[in-house]
């Protein structure tokens, strides 16, 4: 049991809503310190505070510190015993747990998948894939696409016989998107995919993988 859950603080919805993840957070990989002294805000309190942060439809960084200090439940959920000051905070937020998200993502997609219904059975296995920019944080200075915009690109794959995103990657916005159905895609499903993944090169490559492909060329 997680040590917020002991709180008189807790809240039954804030965990019930919390639970899938909580069970996940010891197979995750750790986050790590930029210097030479140990972070003591882990990812567990990183995600805790995210989820907090967005269900409390929180609009900075300085609002969500100053209820960590204010509010019982945000203490409990976001702050080490250490306690938490900016400059740790801060620190730990740099990177934005990416790692972690997307490890935290596959293994919910892949227990969620076990419990959802097939909807087209007939049709195999069927997975929609597509790159996508998105507005990166200001730290993520590897993700920079151009001058005046800092953009991350995601590639998803996305499971449309259950309806959820079964993988996701991210890469700095320039990167191209054809080279991520081989990761995105795994033997024996079928790619969904758009005219702009068209290279009959990788079209041959992929059947060699053993990976299907429906892909409109104009």
């Amino acid at each position: 049991m997680p040590p917020w859950l002991e709180t008189t603080a807790a809240s039954t919805s804030f965990a019930t809503l919390m639970a899938p993840a909580e069970a996940q957070l010891p197979h995750i990989t750790p986050l790590q310190s930029r210097s030479n002294r140990p972070l003591s805000f882990t990812f567990a309190h990183q995600l805790r505070a995210l989820i907090y942060y967005h269900t409390e439809a929180f609009t900075s960084a300085q609002d969500l510190l100053q209820a960590a200090q204010q509010d019982p439940l945000a203490r409990a959920l976001m702050v080490p015993e250490e306690g938490l000051g900016q400059s740790t905070f801060y620190e730990a937020n740099q990177s934005r747990g990416a790692v972690q998200m997307l490890e935290l993502l596959d293994r919910l997609s892949k227990k969620v998948a076990k419990r959802l219904k097939i909807t087209f059975p007939e049709l195999g296995r069927l997975k929609a894939i597509d790159g996508s920019l998105v507005a990166a944080t200001l730290s993520m200075i590897w993700a920079d696409y151009t001058s005046k915009a800092n953009k991350v690109k995601v590639h998803m794959g996305f499971d449309l016989n259950r309806g959820i995103p079964s993988k996701v990657m991210m890469t700095a916005g320039k990167a191209a998107e054809r080279p991520f159905v081989s990761l995105l895609l795994e033997a024996g499903e079928t790619a969904v995919l758009d005219r702009g993944y068209q290279d009959h090169g990788r079209f041959d490559g992929w059947i060699d993988e053993g990976k299907h492909f429906v892909g409109r060329l104009l």
